[in-house]
C-alpha cells in the first residue's frame, strides 16, 4: 500500500537540501518511493492512504548510547514506580537490583520504547546481552557500530548536546533500497527542536512501520 506522510515542515537531512514548507514522504512497503510538497505527490499518487502530521518531518534518528542505555540501565515496569520510580536506574542502585535475562530483556523493550518516543531509529554500541539484542531487533531499531565512547552522560534524547544534522541516521531520499525511516516532531522549525529537544516526538516510523505514535 502507498501511503503520503505529510507535515507542516520536511527536512530531509541532505546536504544542501532546504527545509520544505508541506512537504511529504510517499512510502511503498518499505521504502521511500517519493519526497516532494504534498499537493504534487497527492497529485501523482491520487489513491495513497495520506497521514497528516503537525509540526516538523525529519530522517529517523541516531542514539550514540546503545549499551549505555540498555545493558548498563534498568528502565523500571510501571508497576515498579511506587518502588524504584521512572527513570532509568544506574550505577548502586542498578548493582543493588536482582537482574536475569528476563528481566533485562523486559527493560531492554521499555527503553526501546522509550527511545522510539524520542525519535530514535537507531543506537550506536557493540549491545552483548542476548535478551537484549533481541529485543533491539524485535522492536526494528538498528544497532550501528560507534569507533569510540560518546561523551556523557548518556541521555535518552538523541538531540543532546548534538545537532539534528548530527544526529540523523539516514536523509531522507527517494533512492532505490533507501528505507522509509523516519520521525515527526510537534515544533514549527529547526529552532524550536534545538531548544526543546526530541521530547516533542509525536510518530516514528521505521522501514514504513510506525512503530510510536503519542496519543
Amino acid at each position: 500500500m502507498l501511503t503520503i506522510h505529510t507535515a507542516d515542515l520536511l527536512v530531509s537531512g541532505a546536504p544542501g537540501r532546504s527545509s520544505l514548507p508541506g512537504g511529504a514522504v510517499l512510502v511503498d512497503g518499505r521504502e521511500v518511493a517519493a519526497v516532494g510538497p504534498y499537493e504534487e505527490l497527492a497529485a501523482a499518487w491520487p489513491t495513497a492512504r495520506v497521514r497528516r502530521w503537525p509540526g516538523l518531518l525529519t530522517p529517523g534518528l541516531l542514539n550514540p548510547y546503545g549499551p549505555e542505555l540498555l545493558e548498563r540501565a534498568y528502565h523500571p515496569d510501571p508497576r515498579e514506580a511506587g518502588e524504584l520510580g521512572t527513570e532509568p536506574l544506574t550505577g548502586a542502585a542498578l548493582a543493588a537490583l536482582p537482574m536475569t535475562d528476563a528481566r533485562w530483556g523486559a527493560s531492554a523493550r521499555r527503553g526501546v520504547q522509550r527511545l522510539l518516543a524520542h525519535g530514535t531509529v537507531a543506537v550506536a554500541g557493540e549491545l552483548r546481552r542476548p535478551a537484549v539484542v533481541d529485543a533491539v531487533r524485535r522492536a526494528g531499531l538498528s544497532v550501528e557500530e560507534r569507533s569510540e565512547d560518546p561523551a556523557g552522560p548518556p541521555r535518552l534524547d538523541p538531540l543532546a548536546g548534538r545537532s539534528l544534522a548530527e544526529a540523523v541516521l539516514t536523509p531522507l531520499l527517494p533512492r532505490a533500497g533507501r528505507p522509509a525511516t523516519f520521525t515527526v516532531f510537534d515544533v514549527p522549525d529547526e529552532a524550536a527542536l534545538r531548544a526543546e529537544g526530541a521530547a516533542r516526538c509525536v510518530a516514528t516510523v521505521v522501514e514504513g512501520r510506525l512503530l510510536y505514535r503519542s496519543r
